[in-house]
């Protein structure tokens, strides 16, 4: 069943951020815990901490609190947000979102040295390049953006590994990791 869905929570984000991370529209489970990536089948968080934590140092996880979660992004100058402010959606199916409304990263791209822009899914890839890169374009803004594979369950055609590697070298590829 179509549902009018609003996004429900703000980006994360601080003056040190270097990449923007936008997804389509938090999922149901996501909306409930008021964070990003909180399916708990979603690899999202597998695959930042894979690319991110440093080795030397156990406390350095992601967790399974919005908390840590926001605070392992931070850390690695990660920001995190979506292409949609508001939408409808059947459940949490990327491919039935119709009548999107963006949200607008401007703000975030002036107060931040975001040097890459990263879509996770092909969704959010087609709605970045129709609805938020005109508002940038607006600005006087042109920051490169990597299309990257979605994280979610429904991805089942790549692992855990996959996901990872592709990453990894998107991320590589920004000198964002190394």
């Amino acid at each position: 069943m179509m549902t009018h869905v609003e996004h429900g929570f703000g980006p994360v984000w601080d003056a040190t951020s270097r990449v923007l991370i936008l997804g389509s529209m938090p999922s149901p489970k996501s909306r409930e815990f008021g964070f990003y990536y909180m399916h708990p089948r979603n690899r999202f968080w597998p695959v930042m901490e894979a690319l991110f934590a440093d080795q030397r140092d156990p406390s350095d996880t992601v967790g399974n609190t919005a908390d840590s979660r926001r605070a392992f992004a931070l850390r690695h100058h990660l920001a995190l947000w979506d292409v949609i402010a508001s939408c409808d959606i059947v459940g949490a199916s990327d491919a039935s979102i119709r009548n999107a409304v963006p949200n607008d990263p401007a703000p975030i791209v002036c107060g931040a040295p975001i040097c890459q822009i990263v879509t996770t899914g092909s969704k959010s890839a087609q709605l970045y390049r129709q609805l938020i890169e005109p508002i940038l374009v607006q600005h006087g803004i042109d920051i490169p953006m990597i299309q990257l594979p979605s994280t979610s369950p429904a991805n089942a055609a790549m692992r855990l590994n996959d996901l990872i590697a592709v990453y990894r070298a998107a991320f590589r590829h920004a000198n964002l990791t190394e």
